[in-house]
């Protein structure tokens, strides 16, 4: 699609600090983190809601979710995630993405309200790279 960022990404036509790169989805940190760490997952496919994945891609989907949830604990020390995602409502962008979000006890994080932040000059390039290597390399 050609006006979908999320598109853009996948046909690395749009910079991203990718964390998982698979044949069928791709995960990469959102730009305006909740917190540090916080990954967008999206299938390769340009599919605009939950209902619209096509059933031989929803498994390895949500088993790719199940990694990147450890993945924020293992490598960033997080106690636990956030995994959430939109459908239309609150769809910042019309492709579909599931946030992996990393959470620690008392990190203000309440209800549906949340704060952005940003990274500081290197801090993307690093923080995809610790997740890489908890999800098993670095072999971006």
């Amino acid at each position: 699609m050609a006006d979908c960022v999320f598109c853009a990404i996948i046909a690395g036509d749009s910079p991203a600090d990718v964390v998982l790169d698979e044949p069928d989805h791709l995960a990469f940190l959102d730009r305006r983190p909740v917190f540090k760490g916080h990954v967008l997952l999206v299938p390769r496919t340009h599919v605009v809601t939950l209902p619209d994945l096509p059933a031989d891609l929803r498994d390895g989907f949500f088993e790719a979710t199940q990694r990147l949830a450890t993945a924020v604990v293992e490598g960033l020390g997080a106690q636990g995630s956030f995994v959430a995602m939109n459908n239309v409502v609150s769809q910042s962008v019309p492709h579909l993405h599931c946030h992996v979000v990393p959470r620690t006890k008392g990190d203000g994080l309440r209800g549906f309200f949340w704060p952005r932040t940003k990274y500081d000059d290197g801090e993307a390039v690093e923080y995809a790279g610790r997740l890489r290597r908890a999800l098993g390399g670095d072999r971006l």
